[in-house]
C-alpha cells in the first residue's frame, strides 16, 4: 500500500499544442516543464500522436519522475489523457458518448475515477470546439449540454466531487451560453472564472492573450480544495525562458494547477 507523506496534492490541466504533431525536441522541452510542475495528476489536451503521452512518461522517467498514463483512443487526432502518480488509483477510464457530436474530428470527453489518498473525485477532462465566431459557440453549447447533463445525472446519484477541467475554448464574460449549459443545473463553480479572472493561459502571437482554459469543481460538497490555490504556473518563467519563446518550443498555452487536501474526504 502506497502511503502519502503530504496531506496535500496538486492536480494540473494542460493543452501540450500538439495540432501540427508534437515532436521530440517539443516533447523534451514538455518533459522539462513537467517535471518543474511536478503535480500528482496532470490532464493534458492535444495529444498528438497518440503515443506522444508514452514518450513523455519516458523522458520523465530519465529525470526520476514516476508517472503512469491513462488514454482512450478516440478519432479525433488530438487526444486527451492523464498522467498520474504513485500512489494515485485512477479507474474506470472511459469516453463520454455524444459529446463530440458525432463529428471525428472533435474530441470526446475523457472520464475517470480517481483517488488521491483519502480524496477521491470524478476527473472529467475536456477540449472544446475552438474558435470565437457564433457558429463555433453553437457548436459548444451542443457539446456543454451533453456534458452539462452528465454532471447534473451523476450529481443526482451521488455527491462524490467532480472536477470539470481542460482546453474549454470559453472565454468568461463573453461566451455565457457554454458556461451556463456545461455546468450542469447551476452544479459547477468555475474557479479559474473568479480566481483568475484577470490572468491569460493562451499564449497569443499578437492581439490580446485571453483565459481559454477552465477548472471547475462541484459547487456542493468540494470541501478538499484550497480555496485560493488554483493559479495559473508560469511555466515559462520557471524553465528561465521568454514567453514568445515558450510559445515557439513548448506549448501556446500556460498549465492550471490547484492544491487540495487528500487527508480527508467529506463526500
Amino acid at each position: 500500500m502506497f502511503a502519502f507523506t503530504q496531506s496535500t496534492a496538486k492536480i494540473a490541466c494542460w493543452n501540450l499544442a500538439g495540432f501540427h504533431g508534437l515532436t521530440d525536441d517539443r516533447l523534451d522541452r514538455q518533459a522539462e516543464g513537467l517535471g518543474l510542475l511536478d503535480a500528482e495528476v496532470v490532464a493534458l489536451v492535444e495529444i498528438n500522436p497518440e503515443d506522444a503521452l508514452q514518450r513523455l512518461r519516458e523522458r520523465l522517467q530519465k529525470k526520476g519522475i514516476d508517472y503512469h498514463t491513462s488514454t482512450i483512443p478516440q478519432t479525433s487526432k488530438l487526444k486527451i489523457g492523464l498522467l498520474y502518480k504513485d500512489g494515485v488509483i485512477v479507474d474506470n477510464p472511459r469516453l463520454l458518448d455524444g459529446s463530440d457530436l458525432g463529428d471525428p474530428d472533435k474530441r470526446k470527453a475523457f472520464i475517470a475515477n480517481v483517488k488521491i489518498w483519502k480524496f477521491d473525485f470524478q476527473l472529467i477532462a475536456v477540449h472544446l470546439k475552438s474558435g470565437r465566431g457564433k457558429a463555433e459557440q453553437q457548436l459548444r453549447d451542443g457539446q456543454c449540454k451533453i456534458i452539462g447533463d452528465y454532471i447534473t445525472r451523476q450529481r443526482a446519484l451521488s455527491r462524490e466531487d467532480i472536477l470539470l477541467l481542460g482546453d474549454f475554448n470559453m472565454i468568461p464574460g463573453q461566451d455565457v451560453s457554454n458556461f451556463h449549459h456545461l455546468g450542469g443545473d447551476d452544479l459547477m463553480d468555475f474557479i479559474s472564472s473568479w480566481d483568475l479572472q484577470d490572468r491569460n493561459s493562451h499564449i497569443l502571437p499578437k492581439g490580446r492573450a485571453n483565459l481559454l482554459d477552465g477548472f471547475a469543481i462541484s459547487r456542493n460538497f468540494s470541501t478538499e480544495y484550497i480555496r485560493g490555490s488554483l493559479r495559473i504556473y508560469p511555466m515559462h518563467w520557471a524553465m528561465d525562458i521568454g514567453q514568445e519563446a515558450f510559445r515557439e518550443t513548448v506549448s501556446d498555452h500556460l498549465p492550471f494547477v490547484a492544491n487540495f487536501r487528500i487527508d480527508r474526504s467529506r463526500d
